[in-house]
């Protein structure tokens, strides 16, 4: 298969021509292994291969039974397990860890027929909004490699982007699908807590603010993978009811007419560019003229107050994970053993009582009914994606003194580790400040590729729907796929 014919297709369309028979499953492999070989130097989005296992299971599919047969994909580094296969979270501590069982996720992908062809690179425990981890160096964008993809899922963001993969695992916890198809020109979208599979081995991931999906080229491969993915685990804490098809959905996208609010005010106080302002306001411009309703309006969330309590949870899992692992080597962690952000989240953490988690979780409750008291009015609420495109590689990397500042955190009383913890991501939420919200509600939200600036980078909108919802989502987002806002590849210097 031709380099130009196979990054011309969506994952979609590749499973149309295998099924069809017009090209072999082994010819869309040795395209996908040939263009990341050649891609990936340059843009480090890939950490592991698996080609040869991947060939050999490539030998055992149902091409006329599964939906993505033959399809590559390639897995983020965190919580998508591949069994026998490392997953390290971009964490030193990690290195050596193999999965012992396949993440339910990976197992939905195997079913659909996808062929696993490795690991993107991520951030040290996905922690970032870009993707800078010590143990692999930074992933780059291929719009431009001086930039960051994003994070944390910005190796699987990359190798999208770039055409190694059509599509690519990806998780959300607070904007780490939306985020980088912001800052890359991708679709992103984060499903309605519960809607996709956790686990084996927990129910919930972040307390439900983190759910793992997809980055795609096309609005139709979205519909099409959250068909493939979409479930209700009985044993899971969060339930979200089936959908009966998203695709299908799609050939009636248009009809409905919305009542959409929009907002290009940073929830917490921090510039917006006038770019982000800019992709907002064309957007509502175009969805007004084709005959919704398009109004500004605020959803009342304190977004401050929210992050702080976003940011409290972060400590709390950091320090119940990493306690694990403490057990599991048997010693204490030290500095030595992780990234200063992780160090501040974990030291933290142990300060944070259970009263307090149980008092930040309310919080998001709060936030979820005042956004469903919102959406009575509204039924779709659309933002910045990011608040400025991509930062440059290193931007956003604390280094010298700050790292110093950081690793003493342990001598620091409570009150002021939380307020360092805030200190630490004021730089990185300075670029993303929009995305958290879905993430504490429960609620499903997309990044759209509608605007490229003067200097060549890409930046999203993001369009928020009440809970189970996804299909408003896609309906909207194909409509403008359709539309002359609609930049996606286009002008991408790496394709």
């Amino acid at each position: 298969m031709e380099e130009s014919a196979y990054l011309s297709y969506d994952a979609t369309g590749l499973a149309g021509l295998v099924k069809r028979k017009e090209v072999s499953v082994e010819e869309v492999l040795e395209a996908a292994m040939a263009r990341i070989e050649k891609t990936n130097r340059r843009l480090n989005a890939v950490i592991r291969t698996r080609f040869e296992k991947a060939k050999k299971e490539a030998a055992t599919l149902r091409t006329d039974e599964q939906p993505f047969a033959g399809v590559p994909i390639l897995l983020k580094d965190l919580s998508q397990a591949v069994k026998g296969e490392l997953l390290t979270s971009g964490s030193k501590l990690l290195q050596q860890n193999r999965a012992r069982e396949d993440a339910f996720f990976t197992a939905k992908l195997k079913e659909a027929g996808f062929i696993i062809l490795g690991h993107t690179n991520v951030p040290e425990f996905g922690l970032k909004n870009i993707t800078e981890p010590e143990l692999y160096g930074p992933a780059r964008n291929p719009w431009n490699p001086h930039f960051s993809p994003g994070g944390s899922s910005g190796g699987s963001a990359a190798a999208v982007a770039s055409g190694m993969v059509p599509v690519a695992g990806a998780s959300d916890g607070g904007g780490s699908i939306r985020i980088p198809a912001s800052f890359t020109s991708l679709t992103g979208l984060k499903p309605t807590r519960g809607r996709t599979p956790v686990g084996p081995g927990r129910g919930r991931q972040w307390q439900g603010a983190a759910i793992d999906f997809v980055l795609a080229k096309t609005v139709r491969d979205s519909a099409a993978l959250l068909d493939v993915l979409q479930t209700v685990e009985p044993a899971a804490a969060f339930q979200t009811p089936l959908f009966p098809g998203y695709v299908k959905e799609l050939e009636r996208s248009g009809t409905k007419k919305y009542r959409i609010a929009f907002s290009v005010e940073s929830p917490v106080g921090t510039p917006v560019s006038r770019d982000a302002k800019q992709a907002v306001y064309k957007t509502a411009k175009w969805l007004e003229q084709e005959g919704h309703l398009v109004e500004e309006a605020k959803n009342g969330v304190d977004g401050r107050r929210l992050m702080e309590n976003y940011y409290l949870m972060n400590c709390g899992e950091m320090a119940a994970e990493l306690s694990d692992l403490e057990s599991a080597l048997r010693r204490p962690l030290t500095e030595k053993d992780m990234e200063p952000v992780s160090w501040v989240l974990y030291a933290a953490g142990k300060n944070v009582t259970a009263a307090e988690y149980a008092k930040s979780l309310a919080e998001w409750d709060k936030a979820a009914a005042q956004m469903a008291a919102f959406h009575e009015t509204y039924d779709l609420y659309i933002t910045p994606s990011t608040a400025f495109p991509a930062p440059k590689i290193g931007e956003l990397t604390q280094t010298g003194k700050e790292r110093d500042r950081l690793f003493g955190v342990t001598g620091l009383p409570k009150e002021k580790q939380q307020a360092l913890v805030y200190d630490m991501f004021e730089p990185s939420l300075t670029f993303s400040p929009f995305t958290q919200l879905a993430n504490l509600t429960g609620q499903p939200a997309i990044s759209l590729p509608v605007h490229v600036t003067a200097a060549g980078l890409p930046l999203g909108v993001q369009l928020v729907a009440p809970k189970g919802n996804e299909h408003w989502l896609l309906d909207v987002a194909y409509a403008l796929e359709q539309s002359e806002l609609w930049v996606g590849m286009q002008g991408n210097p790496c394709l």
